[in-house]
């Protein structure tokens, strides 16, 4: 654990106060059962975690699109459609996906570049195995002020070749979005990997909804924001991370469990305690850090999540996620 500079009196009575919260957590953290491995690989038939019920466009008949244009009439409107995208499609800002969609990429290579996806104010949204890379000055994927929705078995990438401000994030969930579900993709070659909560200055909105689990996603070469966590509540297990500098960062009060991940050439795998807002809350377990710090100021009361799930132990995670992350594996 890095040694942090002196805090304020204000701060100290503060830690005090929780010494009792800290212990009773922990003791709850280490008594949490570990459920049998996962196979690699694996294709969930419907999401694991606070995304679980989320069923987009369900059995509806799909459509096949390959241009932008049929690919914005299919997607618009809230009648429950599943929407294929074959081929890769390029795109300038951001393409608005309608409640009760499903969009599916066909093989391993289809999807959209220079631009990205977002979800606002809709509800009942699945996005799979898409390729989603380089989208200039916006998000491959945004969740706004939306519900239910799963993100499984896409790439997302662009490079670390511009400033960490050409692009910007991945995947950003932000303005209260609830219950969503991150599981099995790849994150690649990015400065800001995925923000949930966008601003110290939200917690009228926020507080009580950002309820996200990411589980058995490969991040390899983002920097940072693996994922940043305000306000909300945040399930982060079976990942896999690779060449951060700060990956998980609990903030403003945020609550994180932290469990069974692998984090190798990572300078501090999980914070409680950077920049000059308000810490927040983290609790770690079984996670293979690969010599990366922590920084854990404040120990939360999320100590087991209110779902069923299978966690299957740090030592299988790399094969399994290496394996079955991203595009083309389902």
């Amino acid at each position: 654990m890095r040694t942090r500079p002196p805090r304020t009196q204000a701060h100290r009575s503060a830690r005090k106060a929780t010494t009792g919260l800290t212990a009773v957590a922990a003791a709850l953290a280490a008594a949490v059962v570990v459920a049998l491995p996962q196979p690699a690989a694996a294709a969930d038939s419907a999401p694991v975690g606070f995304g679980a019920g989320t069923t987009g466009g369900g059995s509806a008949s799909a459509v096949t699109v390959s241009t932008l244009d049929a690919f914005k009439t299919a997607v618009s409107g809230s009648a429950a459609k599943v929407v294929k995208v074959n081929g890769l499609i390029p795109l300038s800002g951001q393409v608005d996906v309608g409640s009760n969609t499903t969009v599916l990429g066909v093989g391993s290579s289809s999807g959209f570049t220079g631009g990205g996806l977002r979800l606002k104010k809709v509800s009942n949204v699945v996005l799979r195995n898409l390729n989603l890379s380089k989208p200039v000055s916006t998000d491959a994927i945004t969740v706004q002020a939306s519900t239910k929705v799963w993100i499984d078995h896409n790439s997302l990438s662009s490079d670390r070749t511009h400033g960490k401000d050409y692009y910007d994030g991945l995947l950003d969930v932000t303005h209260g979005s609830d219950y969503v579900t991150v599981s099995w993709n790849t994150f690649k070659d990015h400065y800001k990997g995925s923000l949930v909560g966008h601003s110290d200055s939200n917690a009228s909105e926020d507080t009580g909804h950002l309820r996200v689990t990411y589980h058995h996603n490969w991040f390899d070469n983002v920097n940072s924001r693996i994922p940043s966590l305000r306000f909300g509540t945040g399930h982060f297990y079976d990942n896999y991370v690779v060449g951060a500098e700060t990956a998980v960062h609990s903030r403003m009060g945020a609550q994180m469990l932290v469990e069974n991940n692998v984090f190798r050439s990572t300078t501090v795998a999980v914070t409680t305690s950077r920049d000059s807002d308000e810490d927040g809350y983290a609790n770690l377990t079984g996670n293979d850090l690969g010599g990366a710090a922590t920084e854990i100021s404040r120990v939360g009361t999320f100590t087991k999540a209110p779902y069923a799930y299978t966690a299957e132990p740090a030592s299988s995670v790399v094969a399994s996620v290496t394996a079955g992350a991203g595009a083309g594996k389902i």
